[in-house]
């Protein structure tokens, strides 16, 4: 066995991980959605301030996004951005042991459904793509919950414990994983079978097939996964978006991603990822305090990305 396929062996740092998980999440069942995800924002600003983890990179990010905020406005919506996150990761915590009727419950709108009913009637299998906006890993619930047999296509976790733990818990809501380096050869066989297949593309990773299409004016490194497995299969592209509205409940927003052939294959994958890229766009501006603004999006660039264009 490879040392990439070997199983990776736990240290006790990954171990005392995983049980302070548990057991914090254990705790926060016993308060309640609602308030868990209320506390977990409140403990997410502590992040922002006074202990600025990543403060810099997330307000250079907005600003670079946003050119027209002033400073004080970029504080206030980079705050934010770290409060969402906060309830993003305590309602996700808390998923396991939640019922279909509950995750149901949590969504007050739909908008576009009748996308997800015709590309599943046409039995080519769909190709979900999403990004780090709003609470992405409820909607692949949402989504079982809904009935739809769903793939999700994860990166592996530094915490081969916790990794199991998150994708038992993914299991048992409804959705099957697919590790990133399996996705090649697992893909196909999902579509081939009319199950959704779903993508968080808007992270790039090292070794992954990827593109640079604009994102907020700058270059930016996109997974070109879901583009190729489409124009290959012919399965349909719905971009989905779940974001968290002032109830505290959520808004599922399902378009779909317009799949053209010209004869140029590179071509067509690359405007298949700049359409679901700028799908994002339009959402993250509707949204901006709910995008995962603390990751370096535009680390990775081409070289000759002109110096006002670069990283923020």
């Amino acid at each position: 066995m490879s040392d990439a396929t070997a199983p990776r062996v736990p240290t006790f740092s990954h171990r005392l991980e995983y049980y302070g998980t548990r057991a914090a999440v254990a705790a926060l069942h016993l308060v309640g959605w609602r308030a868990a995800s209320w506390l977990g924002g409140r403990l997410a600003r502590l992040a922002y301030k006074p202990l600025g983890i990543r403060r810099g990179v997330v307000e250079r990010q907005i600003a670079a996004a946003f050119p027209a905020l002033s400073p004080d406005t970029v504080r206030d919506l980079a705050g934010r951005s770290y409060e969402s996150l906060g309830r993003t990761s305590i309602e996700t915590a808390v998923l396991p042991g939640t019922s279909r009727e509950e995750i149901l419950a949590r969504v007050e709108r739909v908008v576009g459904w009748e996308h997800v009913e015709a590309a599943q009637a046409l039995g080519k299998g769909t190709i979900l793509v999403t990004g780090h906006l709003g609470n992405w890993e409820f909607g692949g619930a949402y989504f079982a919950a809904r009935g739809v047999p769903l793939d999700v296509v994860a990166r592996g976790m530094a915490n081969p414990i916790f990794e199991a733990y998150v994708n038992e818990t993914r299991q048992r809501i409804g959705m099957e994983v697919i590790h990133d380096r399996d996705a090649v050869r697992r893909t196909p066989r999902s579509l081939r079978d009319n199950r959704a297949v779903a993508f968080v593309s808007d992270h790039d990773a090292l070794g992954l097939a990827s593109t640079f299409v604009p994102f907020f004016g700058r270059p930016a490194k996109t997974p070109r996964g879901p583009a190729v497995f489409a124009l290959r299969f012919d399965a349909p592209v719905l971009f989905i978006a779940v974001v968290r509205q002032p109830s505290g409940r959520y808004a599922v927003y399902v378009e779909p991603v317009v799949v053209a052939r010209t004869g140029d294959r590179e071509a067509d994958i690359d405007a298949i990822v700049l359409r679901f890229t700028q799908m994002l766009e339009d959402k993250i501006r509707a949204y901006p305090e709910q995008y995962f603004w603390q990751h370096r999006r535009w680390r990775r660039q081409p070289p000759d990305t002109p110096p006002h264009l670069g990283e923020p």
